[in-house]
């Protein structure tokens, strides 16, 4: 018996085939950096809530993968009250090919 491979994408949501694949690997991207963060300062869930302007239990959810309860404006939002600089860059890789246009959004941590 072999064992087949199949390599990925790149984005598990596009490999399952979920709708709006981009968009949930950038909420996953920004969660797991919104937990490095609170690790990293050892904010108790409390302090976070209060810090992002929501309530404790909606900040616990979403640590724990709930994406389907916030939006990427709000995961930005939640790092900029927690003192995090933000930069957004956008780069031209327009292509006239409608098969293969596609952008790409990615989430990059220093």
């Amino acid at each position: 018996m072999t064992t087949q491979f199949v390599k990925g994408s790149g984005n598990v949501f596009a490999d399952l085939g979920l709708p709006d694949a981009e968009e949930l690997k950038v909420k996953a991207q920004l969660v797991l950096n919104l937990e490095k963060i609170v690790k990293k300062h050892q904010l108790t869930p409390r302090e976070v809530a209060k810090r992002c302007e929501t309530d404790q239990s909606t900040i616990s959810k979403v640590l724990r993968g709930k994406l389907d309860l916030v939006t990427v404006e709000r995961l930005i939002r939640w790092h900029s009250l927690l003192n995090q600089e933000i930069t957004i860059v956008i780069r031209d890789s327009f292509s006239r090919d409608t098969k293969t246009a596609c952008g790409h959004v990615q989430v990059i941590v220093d």
